[in-house]
């Protein structure tokens, strides 16, 4: 499959198929982790990483997986360079565009990933925006995937804000994939209508089904997978007393996998965590947590993305 200078900026631009294509790869390179196999397959290409928003696994998964295969990373954080203060995001985009292979960006806007990507030339792929995070809804189908040998006809769960970029992400590599996706969540932070509705046309395609709801009672019964996020994003720390208050209802904690009646339900979450807050610590720390997978498998299914679209897999 041909994914040559693809950026990825959602995965409402790739297939199920190109999906399934990436996460063949991702399962390829772990295993050669793994087994110590080392190519150097990335020699002579360089990967620009700008980050306006801290992180650990983002950074580290892309730095590594690039390092591995023998390129050269170039963390750029905003205090580096001029990206849309005395320089245009548009022009920062041509100037790495000639001098890297491919760029990662993490950061605020979706705009700004988007305008990297129209004028950059190469390859520009989504690290987090404060709408999506398609690179680790990747690693979530592949934990999902080793989990329980399939991804069609799965039903997932996702309990917290359900406006945030995890919410959003669940719902298109869901809608993708087959999975049956709900999300529970106050009506106060319920997504937008019309993101709903366009996921529910992208589902109606793969045969699954996208469900909103404030009732967690009714609406777990069955969850392959339970999911949460913290409750208030890096730039929403202002927010965070009034999210509390919404929310805690809504916590993940030993009750909450219970009602579920599947003793094979696991829980997912994208990290960091606050422990305590939108998981406790007995499940988080528990045998249904496969937090510490997802974490791996944002580096190898990164890796196969960028093996992919760089024209190296």
């Amino acid at each position: 499959m041909n994914l040559l200078n693809r950026s990825l900026l959602t995965l409402k631009e790739y297939t199920q198929e190109e999906i399934t294509y990436l996460l063949d790869l991702a399962d390829k390179v772990k295993e050669e982790r793994r087994k110590k196999i080392v190519h150097q397959r990335f020699i002579g290409m360089t990967l620009a990483m700008i980050f306006e928003k801290r992180s650990t696994r983002t950074r580290c998964a892309f730095e590594t997986a690039f390092g591995e295969e023998g390129g050269h990373a170039v963390f750029l954080s905003t205090d580096d360079i001029q990206l849309g203060a005395k320089e245009s995001i548009e022009d920062t985009a041509r100037v790495l565009g000639r001098m890297f292979d491919a760029i990662e960006f993490r950061g605020y806007k979706q705009e700004t990933v988007e305008t990297l990507a129209r004028y950059a030339g190469v390859p520009v792929y989504n690290g987090l925006t404060d709408m999506y995070h398609p690179t680790q809804v990747l690693a979530d189908l592949m934990t999902l995937r080793e989990e329980f040998g399939r991804l069609k006809g799965l039903k997932l769960v996702y309990i917290g804000d359900g406006r945030n970029n995890m919410a959003h992400s669940l719902a298109i590599g869901c809608a993708k994939m087959g999975i049956d996706y709900v999300i529970i969540s106050p009506k106060e932070l319920f997504p937008d209508q019309s993101f709903v509705q366009e996921m529910r046309e992208i589902a109606e395609k793969s045969g699954a089904s996208i469900t909103v709801t404030s009732q967690i009672e009714g609406n777990i019964a069955g969850a392959d997978a339970i999911y949460t996020d913290v409750w208030a994003s890096m730039g929403e720390e202002s927010k965070a007393s009034e999210r509390i208050k919404l929310l805690t209802p809504y916590k993940v904690d030993k009750k909450t996998m219970e009602m579920t009646q599947n003793r094979n339900c696991i829980f997912m979450h994208c990290l960091p965590a606050v422990k305590g807050q939108e998981v406790s610590f007995d499940v988080i720390e528990g045998p249904a947590s496969r937090v510490w997978d997802e974490a791996e498998n944002r580096k190898h299914t990164i890796k196969a993305l960028m093996l992919a679209t760089l024209g190296k897999a």
